[in-house]
């Protein structure tokens, strides 16, 4: 079927008027192409102006509550129209058609095959009369080709549907994890931030005491800056406060966020785990870390071991350190299968790496190793970057 005619009975199914005039129109020329050839009809004209109607008007009901009913009708029409008549009117055709390609693409499937059937059966047991056998084979393709035009359109359409049901849900779901990440990574953040302005606060009341001759208004600025450290803390609890309900999360214990000098430990703790070897390699000379960068690097080669013993148990896994004059390169690289369909390179562990890596302004990139296995390469300023404001 040409797209001008699919868009003809788009437009035509469009609307429950412009299917009823279409039904009208249709008995019209069926009811006309009945009258011209009167001479040659095997039975009683009215009997025959009545098939015509029948095979044509039912075409206008199929947005009506009665539309299987009349389907059935119009074919159950049709095919007597054949066996009596000898003949199918070209409208009565088209409308048939029309029907069947409308059941199939919103109706029943079933239905729409089940009504191609009649007309399969005229074709092969129809007797060989005024060529009955050649308009039944005829009518029996177009209808047979009309019902799979209509359900491979209505497949294609529940498959688009159903793709962007999914994409949707996926970026919800993602969004959703994102979220849950960056409130995680703000809680970690809160003990870094809060000993920053702690200290502004200790040192400005410090100075404001020890150092001497110190003008009255010098003194107040220094008692406002201190005043404005602690009024930060108090508002950067209450935050964290509701960072903790927003994650259904109860207030845990406070100890120090870690940092790389507990990678050890945590590289000890994968080797007990998994029985694996697990090695680090630091190279380059070794620089002092933003607080919030060596976080984020802790937290990356723990997800990244995490990772690589879901995915890729019992593999060997190297951690890597590469300090460069202003980068901190992490590469945690496993010789197990690499990427694959499991969703790897695609799960929520790796966008959290990439949500802490994008905090503090670095770049990241996950992906099958050189000669096997999985690599994760993670580049970090060593200053966290100013916040913006």
């Amino acid at each position: 079927m040409s797209e001008e005619i699919k868009r003809v009975a788009n437009w035509i199914a469009g609307s429950p008027d412009r299917q009823a005039g279409t039904g009208a129109v249709l008995a019209l020329l069926a009811c006309g192409e009945t009258a011209l050839r009167g001479g040659s009809i095997d039975t009683d004209l009215s009997f025959a102006m009545t098939l015509a109607i029948s095979t044509t008007t039912p075409a206008g009901l199929l947005r009506m509550p009665l539309a299987t009913a009349a389907t059935i009708g119009l074919t159950a029409a049709g095919v007597v129209s054949l066996v009596n008549f000898h003949v199918l009117t070209v409208a009565g055709l088209v409308a048939q058609l029309m029907v069947l390609h409308w059941m199939a693409t919103r109706g029943s499937r079933r239905l729409a095959v089940l009504l191609v059937l009649p007309y399969v059966l005229t074709a092969l047991a129809g007797p060989q009369i005024n060529g009955i056998r050649v308009y039944g084979v005829v009518t029996a393709v177009l209808a047979a080709a009309a019902v799979a035009n209509g359900i491979g359109r209505r497949a294609r359409a529940e498959e688009v549907a159903r793709d962007a049901t999914e994409r949707a849900m996926a970026d919800t779901l993602h969004e959703h994890v994102a979220r849950g990440e960056r409130a995680r990574i703000a809680r970690e953040l809160h003990d870094v931030v809060a000993h920053h302005i702690s200290m502004i606060s200790v040192q400005a009341e410090t100075a404001r005491l020890t150092t001497p001759g110190m003008s009255e208004v010098g003194a107040k600025r220094l008692l406002d800056i201190g005043d404005t450290a602690r009024a930060a803390l108090t508002e950067m609890r209450r935050l964290l406060g509701v960072l903790r309900e927003d994650a259904g999360t109860p207030p845990v214990t406070r100890r120090p966020q870690p940092g790389l000098t507990q990678l050890n430990e945590l590289l000890d703790e994968a080797r007990e785990a998994t029985g694996a070897a697990t090695r680090l390699i630091v190279s380059g000379p070794v620089a002092t870390l933003d607080p919030g960068v060596e976080l984020t690097s802790y937290r990356i080669v723990q997800e990244a071991l995490t990772n690589a013993r879901r995915h890729a148990p019992g593999a060997a896994v190297d951690v890597e350190l590469h300090y460069h004059p202003e980068v901190l390169e992490v590469r945690i690289r496993d010789n197990g299968p690499g990427p694959g369909k499991d969703g790897r390179s695609t799960g929520h562990g790796l966008l959290g790496m990439r949500e802490r890596v994008a905090a503090v302004g670095g770049e990241l990139r996950v992906g099958p190793a050189p000669g096997g296995g999985f690599l994760v390469v993670a580049r970090l300023p060593l200053a966290a970057p100013e916040a913006v404001r």
